[in-house]
């Protein structure tokens, strides 16, 4: 397939959702699929609800991701500017070809004109009352003038829109590539505002006129606009422009984690999830959107969970780098019912990610939250906790607290294996348990081993007596690797001086109920 050029075009009105992201990785990999262009076009003609900042946002979240624009507004490109906002000469010279050819016309209703005009189809039982066919002739609108009164009204500088003329009793067809063949009658679809009061055009026009003058091939978007295309395609006709019409397809929807309703904003509060790439800071004093990067996930195991919301390549294979996910992605693989966001399977994919890796990559982590803190440690002993630790975190976050205990004291014992464990033989035998651990030549993990395994023997006790109390001793839980392992990145001292004041703390955690 040749010439293939695909845009993301999000609006910013606030930070890029994940289901943005997912609609930005599938123009991504048809563009690299086909050798051809991945497009970034910032939709900001909606000045009313521009956030600053979210621009700077988004593409930090696609440069974060690894898709890269090839053309964009930080990338250049031919077929400039890539900012709606920008383009206003580009759309007046359009706009100007509708109205010569009776395609569109100025409508110059007042809100308080528009507000009964829907009272009046309401009360005459039209449900969902709209400007179109059925009403233009009783409105306030060019094609109730004369060309006189038309010039009075433009002359005058009364606000007006530009709206475009569709005409009933016709349907309106295209084949998308996710959902077949698509068809809406005429009758059902309202004059589309085209160019707002103060200038700018709308969504509808502008991402049709900027399709054509891009020469974008393929229109990949979410199923939200599938409702809006009948429009596209009536204004790709208005144009004389259906021969170099994209190809659609329309994303299904990313659905909340338990499976009905789309996935929103408000579902990361609520079940405590990353539902948007990076983090992004509300209003003073409102809590911040948490993002997948700050909750601790790499980005390519967030690509490859997000590529599989919604597409499927056939196979039991899941593990997909980049390269793999372009020589495999096909349009036509994509479903028509919408994904379950299913942040368990998220966190498998980041720690099958995770574990790929060479263990050297969390250092520079570690060491982090090393350095919050105040803490020195040598190099060599950051990267033996990582080569302990990377098999058991599923998100870089839970590295620190996974193996703090290796650099600072206990924070907290768990109160329930010690009931059950700090009793019996072991409390008696404990002393001398100290002193065979303070007795071990070598501090490495064999010895330590070796050590415990003769006392167990020597005193006729049970591993279950006795390892138990030793794990809880050094680190408060019953979780982590092996705790020879851990002795001995602990080090001596520091570990017979924790097994030194375990009775006392294990007494003190039991005492208080």
């Amino acid at each position: 397939m040749s010439n293939i050029r695909v845009r993301f075009a999000p609006s910013p009105t606030g930070p890029l959702h994940i289901g943005g992201l997912r609609t930005a990785l599938y123009n991504f990999l048809w563009a690299r699929k086909n050798k051809g262009v991945f497009i970034l076009r910032i939709e900001d003609t909606d000045q009313k609800r521009y956030v600053q900042g979210a621009e700077d946002y988004i593409l930090e979240a696609l440069h974060w991701s690894g898709l890269i624009p090839d053309e964009g507004p930080n990338s250049g490109g031919s077929f400039g500017p890539y900012r709606q906002s920008e383009r206003t000469g580009v759309y007046q010279k359009h706009i100007r070809s509708l109205l010569d050819n009776g395609s569109a016309y100025y409508a110059f209703d007042t809100s308080e004109e528009l507000e009964q005009m829907r009272e009046k189809r309401s009360e005459q039982g039209v449900v969902s009352p709209k400007y179109d066919w059925s009403v233009r002739g009783e409105m306030n609108n060019s094609l109730n003038m004369s060309p006189e009164e038309l010039k009075a009204a433009l002359d005058s500088g009364n606000p007006y829109v530009i709206r475009l003329k569709v005409d009933p009793g016709q349907t309106v067809s295209f084949k998308d590539i996710v959902r077949d063949q698509v068809q809406f009658n005429t009758n059902e679809l309202d004059d589309k505002v085209l160019l707002k009061s103060d200038g700018l055009p709308t969504y509808h026009f502008a991402n049709v006129v900027d399709d054509h003058e891009m020469k974008i091939s393929h229109v990949i978007r979410g199923e939200e606009w599938l409702s809006s295309t009948g429009h596209h395609v009536l204004l790709y006709q208005a144009f004389g422009w259906e021969k170099e019409m994209p190809q659609f397809a329309h994303l299904p929807l990313i659905l909340k984690p338990e499976g009905k309703g789309k996935l929103s904003k408000r579902d990361g509060a609520k079940f405590g999830i990353p539902v948007f790439p990076l983090r992004w800071d509300q209003a003073e004093g409102e809590e911040p959107y948490a993002g997948f990067r700050e909750f601790g996930f790499l980005p390519e195991a967030m690509i490859n969970f997000l590529a599989f919301l919604g597409w499927n390549p056939g196979g039991e294979k899941e593990m997909y780098a980049m390269d793999e996910l372009i020589a495999n992605f096909q349009l036509s693989d994509i479903g028509k019912s919408g994904s379950r966001f299913d942040f368990d399977k998220a966190l498998w994919y980041n720690q099958q990610y995770i574990l790929q890796r060479e263990s050297s990559f969390l250092v520079p982590y570690l060491r982090r939250e090393l350095d919050s803190r105040s803490i020195r440690a040598p190099e060599g002993k950051l990267q033996k906790v990582c080569e302990l630790f990377q098999e058991r975190i599923q998100t870089i976050n839970e590295l620190w607290p996974a193996s703090y205990y290796c650099f600072e004291d206990i924070a907290d014992y768990d109160r329930k294996p010690l009931k059950k464990k700090w009793k019996g033989a072991i409390l008696e035998h404990y002393p001398a348990f100290l002193s065979a651990i303070q007795s071990v030549s070598e501090w490495t993990a064999t010895e330590i081993e070796g050590a415990v395994k003769a006392f167990i023997q020597s005193k006729e006790l049970g591993f279950g007596q006795v390892l138990p109390i030793l794990r809880l001793g050094l680190t408060g839980t019953m979780q982590g690797p092996s705790i020879f392992e851990v002795a001995a990145v602990i080090g001596r001292e520091e570990a017979v001086r924790r097994l030194k004041s375990a009775p006392e703390a294990f007494n003190s955690v039991l005492s208080n109920k």
